[in-house]
């Protein structure tokens, strides 16, 4: 399975209220509450939180798109990492990305980035975690479709 995905992570102050948007087109979003947090922090976690999704459903091919120019570079090695704190965040993004045969990372404008932006900000908001699928019900079960059960439709 190939799978793209929009990450965003915000915090209001720095360190502030903070949470993640996640947005994998035609299939999931991803809105969650960090509570106290950076906005390099926030960043991160919805990286992991993209790479978790990805690994848990056996992509093959992950794609990310993120506005943090800062989280791309580190993790193509262009930018060091010096804040401990991230490292570990960085670490732990590079180990999950060896679990996915085929990825990418690439930085985008932030008008590019709108649907993640906008679930940071419902997590933000609300301080609560969302998840809504935008697959047919029989698809994430794992279920054959409605008519195929019957034997055709009719």
């Amino acid at each position: 399975m190939k799978l793209s995905a929009y990450i965003d992570g915000g915090s209001r102050g720095n360190p502030g209220e903070a949470g993640i948007g996640v947005y994998f087109p035609g299939v999931v979003r991803i809105a969650e509450y960090l509570g106290v947090g950076t906005n390099n922090y926030a960043e991160y976690s919805a990286l992991l939180a993209a790479l978790r999704f990805a690994v848990f459903t056996r992509c093959e091919e992950l794609r990310v798109f993120a506005d943090s120019e800062l989280v791309v570079k580190q993790i193509k090695g262009e930018y060091q990492v010096k804040n401990e704190g991230i490292r570990v965040l960085h670490n732990s993004a590079l180990r999950w990305i060896e679990l996915i045969p085929q990825f990418s990372i690439e930085h985008v404008r932030r008008e590019a980035n709108a649907e993640a932006d906008k679930l940071a900000n419902l997590a933000m908001d609300t301080r609560r975690n969302s998840m809504k699928w935008e697959l047919p019900s029989e698809v994430r079960r794992g279920a054959e479709p409605a008519r195929a059960r019957r034997g055709g439709s009719h």
